[in-house]
């Protein structure tokens, strides 16, 4: 998928600019708060997907302005598209003349990933950020995953609420017990998925990491399950913690207690990589997903970073300038001195809204 020119209109800072980005790394560059984020903002949207920066459609628009309209001309499915998306009210989305009955048919159409700096956490936060981020690529891959964790979870909340009264009510093992079949059912199921993705992480991500690092450090990563490494022991562990869970009344096992580690050399990078170390983990596990929808959908997304380049040397400056193979790339910086190892691509440069 290659996206062969943009055009924004009262959007954020930008009442209007047109790009007609390379089909390879494209930098947009300038001062904060100039427009930078907003153009890559704008091109996120075309996923079907809400901004990372705001929930408010309404804060999208230019200030003064009644509605907001973006166009892209795209080559994807094997031909030229135009895609347009008009924010006012709502949001909506036309593709070759045609309006779209919901902004997620754009899933369908065009793939995109993002970094931005809040994806630190994904290395430094705590399980929970690591769990969402797996869940939402594994959504976005297999769409009945979906409803596999609504399952599991409607099923956590019934033992939940069952627990309120088992220190009181020992009879209540009956209820206990179906439920945490079910969580064992749909549970395993999840864990399935998850271990197959972490496999995928594990295969793509010690390349990507080895380039960044200039082969100074490996990366890894690894599945850890609280629930043990079987249904039977899953269950088991379920029916022992039950009188703790009915102190906490939570369930305190199972596939939303779960954990993806990421080493780099073989310790953890939560508890001791350096913030150039974590950067560069997260940066590729974002290009590692890449390439896992790549071969399980067959689309190619198109990569967008923002302020990648802060905190990463010069070699890894130039390898996300230049290594990243067969995919079309939209960066931001501040430092134009960031880019000087730019060997093809396109340069914009963004002051007050505008491209320059």
């Amino acid at each position: 998928m290659i996206v062969k020119k943009i055009k924004i209109k009262n959007f954020r800072n930008i009442e209007s600019a047109e790009l007609k980005p390379s089909k390879r790394t494209n930098v947009i560059y300038g001062s904060n708060a100039q427009g930078k984020t907003n153009i890559l903002e704008s091109l996120w949207l075309f996923s079907g997907l809400r901004s990372w920066r705001t929930s408010k459609d309404a804060e999208l628009i230019k200030i003064g302005s009644e509605k907001s309209v973006l166009s892209i001309w795209v080559f994807t499915e094997g031909r030229n598209q135009k895609i347009d998306i008009t924010i006012d009210k709502n949001r909506t989305a036309v593709v070759n003349g045609i309006e779209l009955n919901s902004m997620s048919e754009l899933a369908g159409k065009f793939s995109a990933i993002m970094f931005s700096p809040d994806d630190l956490g994904l290395i430094s936060n705590g399980p929970m950020e690591r769990r969402n981020y797996a869940d939402r690529v594994i959504s976005s891959i297999y769409p009945k995953y979906s409803a596999l964790m609504q399952r599991y979870h409607r099923a956590v909340e019934q033992r939940n609420s069952v627990l309120k009264d088992y220190r009181i009510h020992k009879d209540l093992d009956f209820l206990l017990d179906d439920f945490e079949k079910e969580i064992v059912r749909a549970g395993n199921d999840i864990i399935i998925y998850r271990k197959r993705f972490c496999e995928k992480l594990k295969q793509y991500c010690p390349a990507i990491y080895e380039g960044l690092s200039n082969g100074k450090e490996n990366i890894s990563a690894e599945y850890i399950s609280s629930g043990g490494n079987t249904p039977e022991e899953f269950i088991e562990n379920l029916k022992n913690s039950r009188e703790t869970d009915s102190i906490n009344l939570a369930t305190s096992v199972g596939p939303h207690r779960d954990d993806f580690e990421i080493l780099i050399d073989g310790i953890s990078a939560r508890k001791f990589a350096s913030q150039g170390q974590r950067r560069s983990a997260a940066i590729t596990l974002k290009l590692a997903e890449s390439k896992i929808i790549e071969e399980i959908t067959g689309n190619v997304p198109i990569i967008l970073l923002d302020d990648v380049m802060s905190e990463l040397d010069k070699s890894r400056q130039k390898y996300i300038l230049n290594h990243i193979k067969g995919r079309q790339v939209f960066i931001t910086c501040c430092d134009p001195s960031n880019i000087e190892g730019l060997v093809a691509g396109k340069v914009f440069n963004v002051e007050k809204g505008k491209v320059l």
